[in-house]
């Protein structure tokens, strides 16, 4: 696909129709977004997150966290989670599961653990019992998160001080033990744009693990970015080329695109517009990207302000519900990239049925 089909921004207001329902014209999976818990009880929100022709899976934002999860050892709590896959069984959106193992929203208990086979056993409970509880629910599993650091470095979190890169190994093995269907992922932020340190650390990582015999199918590419400061297309595509050598599949996981300064006026809105454009124009132009996740669809819910204090305004939705120029654009290119074509033969992994009782 080449770079005409990145429509004007003015045209592309002119075409209507839904995310997901354009994306799977266009060749695409899914086009998802992550839902946490306290939208649920807004009905504003939930005639958009349920509307599967606008979005095609549904992510828990935090529900299936360790934190959330296994907040003391041995005692399994699934509230958070469920109420999301319920809404997924009932809309029938495919479910995309975040997270297993991740150094952060990670339960004291487990800091406490320095033995290695102690912390080997903690794993293979954990990931046995969160997938086991899903299994046959999820389309795929961020099985491990964020492992390395900007400059090519192991994080140094308590799982690597046990184990070394082995606890990565380990959960990607236990999770196709416990459910044999789902597609495993590794997903990290800044590995978007080709090709830094991180990217290479990470692509030595995988083949470390997929070398000692542990199934990774998928690489997820955070896009977490900053308006006029996102990676370009080309930069993108380069590093999914180099991904898609590795593994069957690479998504964007978690996508929001933020305004650094506010309040905004248009020509911030349009280059927004663009570098979402950029976004969904490489993962159209690369064959193994599957689908887009955005980190939330509207400013009301988007974790921007509270992480980055006079920042956001990221998402496709503004916090009245009211789309952005960013939607309109997405919604142009992938309506020009379905009229045109060049992915109806693109080949799609299985989605995994939605069917067991939450």
């Amino acid at each position: 696909m080449k770079g005409h089909f990145l429509l004007p921004l003015s045209f592309c207001g002119a075409v209507t129709a839904q995310l997901d329902k354009l994306a799977k014209e266009a060749g695409l999976l899914y086009f998802g977004t992550a839902v946490d818990n306290p939208s649920l009880n807004n009905q504003n929100y939930l005639r958009i997150a349920r509307d599967p022709a606008e979005f095609g899976s549904l992510t828990p934002a935090n529900g299936q966290k360790w934190s959330s999860t296994q907040p003391s050892q041995g005692r399994f709590t699934y509230g958070s989670g469920d109420a999301i896959a319920h809404v997924a069984r009932q809309t029938g959106q495919q479910l995309r599961c975040h997270t297993l193992i991740w150094y952060n929203q990670l339960p004291g208990w487990v800091g406490s653990v320095y033995s290695r086979d102690q912390m080997q056993q903690i794993i293979t409970t954990h990931i046995q019992n969160v997938v086991g509880h899903y299994k046959g629910r999820c389309y795929a599993w961020d099985v491990v998160n964020e492992a390395m650091e900007d400059d090519g470095r192991y994080r140094n979190n308590p799982m690597y001080r046990a184990m070394g890169v082995d606890y990565i190994t380990h959960s990607f093995k236990i999770a196709q033990q416990t459910d044999p269907a789902a597609r495993l992922y590794y997903n990290d932020f800044n590995i978007e744009r080709c090709c830094n340190a991180k990217i290479n650390a990470t692509i030595a990582m995988i083949r470390t693990v997929k070398a000692a015999g542990a199934p990774v199918h998928g690489i997820g590419m955070q896009g977490h970015s900053r308006v006029g400061m996102s990676p370009s297309k080309r930069e993108m595509k380069e590093t999914m080329a180099r991904f898609s050598e590795l593994v069957d599949e690479v998504a964007f996981t978690e996508v929001d695109i933020r305004h650094t300064k506010l309040p905004i006026g248009t020509a911030e809105r349009e280059q927004q517009g663009r570098d979402y454009m950029e976004v969904v124009g490489a993962c159209l132009e690369t064959p193994k990207c599957v689908g887009i996740t955005v980190w939330d669809f509207t400013d009301q819910y988007s974790w921007i302000p509270q992480q980055y204090p006079g920042e956001g305004e990221a998402c496709l939705w503004d916090r009245n519900y009211n789309q952005k120029p960013a939607y309109h654009s997405i919604v142009g290119l992938l309506h020009s990239a379905a009229s045109a074509g060049l992915r109806a033969s693109a080949t799609q992994a299985p989605i995994a049925t939605v069917t067991a009782a939450v």
